[in-house]
């Protein structure tokens, strides 16, 4: 039976994967800082990796609003690249099979046309983050040797679910409290995943031949507006939400007066995922819905 190491494991994303590893009783080590401390490129990894076959990478510098750091770029490169890295090459000499890395669809870019993303676009990062992921693909795909050590890529966009934060758990706020909503000319189209379903990937990722060497997209297969999780939202709340039809060209010139011209980008614009190379290459579909993981 394989086992699992994963970094991460008390994150978000971690959570969720070890109920679903516990589901179907498949062995793993959840790493924390309680085992290895701050992720570094001097971190000595290879007493905890010893005896797994899979590596799957949550831990990450994330993407943060408030940026505090004077060179950001730096500051993501230390523990998304550097110490990514490391912690590969460790994997790769004790005799780790599989190495799963969480990635993200900043990679891919910032919005999207009417074209989505795929995982075969040329990436176009366009913030310190999306820089840090993409340097880390590259760099691992540098140590992928098919049947020896395998790098799988996965980029998700939003990711929902249990414990989810920021501009998502402000809008269910708003809906909960049954409080005026502006968003009802918001018909943008944006991909998002639920936790779930990620983590349904991460482990058919763990052993699928074809994973090997391959970057995937993910999503819920569903394009969402704003509108759109509002609607959900209350639905599944039992709510009937007030949605305003507020000009989204008068919100924006708002936002953009106080200086918030690139919240306004992510609330109204498109970024939305063709997911075809990754339901057709890995015989794999989302088995949860929105309204599936709300209720959850």
């Amino acid at each position: 039976m394989k086992k699992i190491f994963i970094t991460g494991s008390n994150g978000f994303v971690g959570k969720s994967l070890i109920k679903e590893l516990d589901q179907k009783h498949i062995l793993y080590l959840a790493g924390d800082r309680k085992y290895y401390g701050d992720i570094e490129k001097q971190t000595n990894w290879k007493e905890l990796l010893d005896d797994c076959d899979v590596v799957v990478h949550l831990a990450a510098r994330v993407h943060v609003m408030e940026e505090k750091e004077i060179d950001p770029l730096v500051a993501f490169r230390k523990i998304n690249v550097e110490a990514t890295i490391n912690l590969a090459q460790a994997a790769k000499q004790v005799g780790v099979k599989r190495f799963i890395y969480i990635s993200s669809i900043k990679v891919n870019g910032e919005e999207t046309g009417e074209a989505p993303f795929s995982a075969d676009d040329k990436p176009h990062p366009q913030d310190p983050y999306g820089v840090s992921k993409m340097e880390a693909e590259i760099e691992l795909m540098q140590l992928h040797e098919a049947g020896i050590f395998e790098v799988v890529i996965i980029r998700p966009p939003l990711i929902y679910g249990p414990g989810v934060k920021a501009n998502f758990e402000k809008l269910f706020w708003l809906v909960k409290k049954d409080l005026p909503i502006p968003f009802g000319r918001v018909l943008n189209k944006r991909s998002l995943v639920s936790v779930f379903n990620l983590a349904s990937l991460i482990i058919h990722c763990m052993d699928h031949p074809k994973a090997s060497g391959e970057v995937f997209l993910v999503s819920d297969d569903k394009n969402y507006s704003l509108r759109d999780l509002i609607i959900l939202m209350g639905k599944t709340l039992g709510k009937h939400p007030h949605i305003l039809p507020v000009p989204v060209g008068l919100m924006k010139c708002g936002l953009s007066f106080i200086g918030k011209t690139s919240y306004a980008d992510r609330l109204f614009g498109n970024l939305h995922v063709d997911i075809e190379k990754t339901k057709m290459l890995l015989d794999w579909k989302p088995p949860f819905t929105f309204e599936e993981t709300f209720k959850r």
